[in-house]
């Protein structure tokens, strides 16, 4: 058991959650080894749109299947981008945020914010990354679209004969 002081070693993971995949269960699953509760943030489909793209799937149904892989002690929708990233913390009580391999956070940035908050007892961990190669959506769907081309070239191909 992860303990410090006799106390539960809380840790918080943040991500999309877009089309699951193995990188993210191997994400969760470094983020646990970090501690004996891991609540997991799915984030806000506001907040999906304006940092990435239009969500695939809504952040209920995130949040849902998020919940049912092992490693999550607890999921939840994150804040909409109109309410600051640390305003959830109180309710969440981490004492580590895991922060994802290809996560672009600038971890200097979030460390001043934690502090400027009065969370500086909070540490951040970057976990480190799959090396498989499907390890990312970005790189899921490149695969699909590249075969979806393949497969209409070859019909195209095959239909010039």
């Amino acid at each position: 058991m992860k303990e410090w002081g006799g106390t539960m070693v809380r840790v918080m993971a943040v991500g999309v959650f877009d089309l699951l995949h193995a990188g993210h269960l191997h994400y969760l699953e470094q983020a646990k080894a970090l501690g004996e509760h891991l609540t997991v943030i799915v984030a806000h489909d506001d907040t999906v749109r304006m940092r990435k793209h239009e969500p695939v799937t809504t952040q209920d149904l995130r949040k849902r299947m998020v919940s049912g892989l092992k490693p999550v002690d607890h999921a939840m929708v994150g804040n909409p981008p109109t309410v600051p990233m640390y305003d959830i913390l109180p309710m969440v009580k981490p004492d580590i945020i895991a922060i994802g391999y290809d996560q672009e956070h600038a971890e200097t940035a979030i460390r001043a914010g934690l502090d400027e908050r009065g969370f500086e007892n909070i540490k951040l961990v970057r976990v480190e990354g799959l090396t498989e190669d499907l390890d990312g959506t970005r790189k899921i769907i490149d695969k699909i679209l590249t075969l979806q081309w393949a497969q209409r070239r070859k019909e195209e191909i095959e239909g010039a004969e």
